[in-house]
């Protein structure tokens, strides 16, 4: 079979499909607003005329190069291209800022290409034994998963842990509008259709990082403020490469474990990532600042998620994320049933799937290091031409989503809040980790409640949850007390000079 696999898959068409689908998903990925959901979506009715490998491949193809692709824009423009993307622009932007925008791109091409390519072969090996273990994670355990992912917002919050919060809390308490995920009733939507079901974070993410850029470019429009690249020499150097390297596999196994978990994606990965990157970081302090590690720990993880929600989909049917849940739609129209008779009826199909992974991984690395030089040409771009281009897009995205206007002014006024954000230091990311998970905590608290029957020991009875609810408080208070120990002995070095 996997010599019948080799077959399918080294062929001129299949192979021209495979990076025709690699481009356009990091064409996609890298314009905002436009998914790597949305990209596999649009794109299913091409795949119905094809055969069974070629058509899924095409559209995995776009998959994993979408979610790389958010890097770009993330990087270039502090405009984050996917959802998952958005923890990327908190080192990424700063370092392109600094002149090594080539660099950064190597970081990020790199870590995608590895963290993706480490995760399919998770799939190939440990494929029943990790969906086994995604069956245990019931509403209890996926209540601590998010919690977990809320409790980095201490880490991320940038230099005033104060506003940080600030700015968490008050995305959870707009997550709240919209049905009640129990009961169905509609809660803070004041009369207004369009918000029962809820804020779309998509266009709140648009507007606080790329509106909001492009506002505050308004200020020096007429001044050529362009940032000097040196493609010659500012490009990741072998011991830069080699200080990443436990970061990308560290992110990579977080990122197959969280991307096999229902709901929760590449969005939540890289900001786990993100923290964990920077807990183990013997320089913490660089972080926000353009760290290397900054950038590659949400890119391996994001990209790693590929892999790990591709394991519950062929091995249960159960789609690990909103883009295999279309996937499993593509395998349906190919007469394929996701589960374990898959691989006893169709094992040629699914191990051509294997190595047509594989290779989409080292295309986007191809592809990724190959293009740099087209990519940072968007720094080359006058602030006249870009901003107005930026709010265009903006436009375009948040249209796209949903064919909606409503989406556009909710764009137009994150964008708004976002630049007065920026103006007194107030993190956007806590806002955007607070939506993704906001939800995601309320309604599996509620219904692990219901599964108790309104018992809270569910919670600490069940190792799993209780593992991540430790580590959660772990995680809230650390950088707390980093903060107070480093006052105390500030205050000490004062009391001692004087």
């Amino acid at each position: 079979m996997l010599l019948q696999a080799f077959f399918d898959v080294f062929q001129f068409n299949v192979i021209g499909i495979l990076i025709l689908g690699v481009i356009s998903g990091i064409a996609i990925g890298s314009l905002p607003g436009l998914t790597a959901t949305m990209g596999v979506a649009l794109l299913l009715p091409l795949t119905f005329g094809m055969s069974a490998v070629t058509g899924v491949l095409l559209l995995i193809g776009i998959y994993f190069g979408a979610i790389y692709g958010g890097s770009i824009s993330a990087i270039l423009i502090n405009t984050p291209g996917t959802p998952s993307a958005a923890a990327t622009t908190m080192d990424g932007y700063p370092l392109a800022q600094q002149g090594h925008a080539k660099k950064a791109l190597m970081v990020s091409t790199i870590s995608s290409g590895v963290g993706g390519t480490i995760s399919v072969f998770f799939l190939i090996f440990f494929a029943p034994i990790l969906a086994d273990w995604a069956l245990e994670f019931s509403a209890a355990e996926s209540f601590a998963l998010a919690i977990f992912g809320l409790s980095i917002i201490t880490s991320i919050a940038g230099e005033s842990m104060v506003k940080g919060l600030i700015t968490g809390v008050a995305g959870l308490l707009i997550a709240t509008m919209g049905l009640d995920p129990v009961s169905g009733f509609p809660r803070f939507t004041f009369g207004e259709v369009n918000l029962m079901n809820g804020l779309n974070f998509i266009p709140v993410m648009i507007g606080l990082f790329a509106a909001s850029e492009a506002f505050k470019s308004m200020e020096s429009i007429n001044f050529q403020d362009k940032v000097k690249v040196t493609l010659n020499k500012a490009g990741l150097k072998w011991p830069e490469f080699k200080r990443i390297i436990p970061t990308i596999l560290r992110s990579t196994g977080l990122g197959t474990f969280i991307g096999m978990i229902p709901a929760a994606g590449g969005d939540v990965a890289s900001f786990v990532s993100y923290n964990e990157a920077k807990r183990f970081s013997k320089k913490p302090e660089e972080f926000g600042k353009g760290a290397l590690e900054g950038i590659s720990a949400p890119e391996a993880a994001n990209n790693a998620t590929t892999g790990g929600a591709m394991i519950p989909l062929l091995t249960l049917g159960i789609p690990g994320d909103a883009v295999t849940a279309v996937l499993l739609g593509a395998f349906l129209v190919q007469g394929l049933q996701p589960g374990p008779l898959l691989f006893q009826n169709h094992g040629e199909v699914v191990y051509a799937l294997f190595i047509g992974m594989i290779l989409a991984n080292l295309l986007i690395i191809i592809c990724g290091l190959s293009g740099i030089r087209l990519f940072v040409k968007v720094l080359d771009v006058p602030k006249k031409y870009l901003t107005p281009t930026i709010l265009v897009l903006c436009v375009i995205g948040s249209y796209a989503l949903n064919n909606n206007f409503f989406d556009v002014w909710v764009m137009m006024i994150s964008g708004i809040v976002g630049y007065f954000m920026q103006r007194y230091g107030f993190p956007a990311s806590p806002v955007i980790l607070a939506l993704i998970l906001g939800p995601m905590a309320e309604s599996n608290l509620r219904r692990a409640l219901v599964m108790s029957e309104g018992s809270y020991s569910i919670f600490f009875t069940r190792p799993i949850a209780c593992t991540l609810i430790i580590l959660a408080i772990l995680t809230l208070f650390t950088p707390l007390f980093r903060y107070l120990w480093n006052n105390h002995k500030k205050r000490k070095a004062n009391s001692e000079a004087i």
